[in-house]
């Protein structure tokens, strides 16, 4: 993997979406949806379009799942397209097959990977892992303190493979330890905290 504090910015100016996984049902809260959270004085989801907007990835796209009805009505989707993932039980694996699915096709050089229950990271980050495009067949991902995390960033040309790989609640993981020397590693923990909601004791977290 190669390492790079802060890269510097693209000779192209490439189409970057933002996909959101927000499918998951939040076993370990009590079966309370991780998109329907509260944080900030709204829902989670919205908080995590808002930051891959922000880090400059147009367009966005959201994964759901797990009441997904609820969601749509409630939180504010307007200009992200929504697929609605009707095998999140699962896994992330089936939400990002899912999420690069709807994006085959379309215009974009590449996509940023943002999980709906990382509230600590921001705008900041996912616009250092986005300015780490090179080329369709760009791979990058956030680091904290030299270890990988999110989000994480997949040059269009490798989607069918990281789709062909997903499964389970593994996601891109076995993709990426198998390209874990094509990896450019953007370090992040200047700018974000890459803690998850997972359980009632993470639930502090939220504002």
């Amino acid at each position: 993997m190669t390492s790079n504090p802060l890269p510097s910015s693209p000779s192209v100016n490439p189409a970057v979406a933002g996909l959101l996984l927000a499918a998951g049902g939040g076993r370990r809260l009590g079966g309370r949806p991780k998109a329907l959270l509260e944080h900030r004085g709204g829902l989670l989801v919205d908080h995590a379009v808002r930051t891959l907007r922000d880090g400059g990835c147009d367009p966005v796209h959201v994964v759901l799942g797990a009441a997904a009805d609820e969601v749509r009505a409630r939180a504010e989707l307007s200009g992200c397209t929504v697929t609605v993932n009707p095998d999140w039980t699962e896994g992330m694996g089936s939400s990002l097959r899912a999420g690069l699915a709807a994006l085959a096709g379309t215009d974009a050089d590449a996509v940023v990977v943002m999980l709906v229950d990382q509230p600590g990271i921001g705008a900041g980050a996912v616009a250092r892992v986005r300015s780490a495009y090179r080329s369709r067949t760009s791979l990058a991902a956030a680091s904290y303190a030299g270890e990988r995390g999110h989000p994480v960033m997949f040059g269009a040309a490798l989607w069918a493979d990281i789709s062909a790989g997903a499964t389970g609640d593994q996601g891109a993981r076995a993709y990426l330890r198998e390209h874990r020397d094509a990896i450019t590693l953007v370090e992040c923990s200047d700018v974000a905290q890459a803690y998850d909601i997972d359980t009632t004791e993470d639930l502090y977290h939220l504002e």
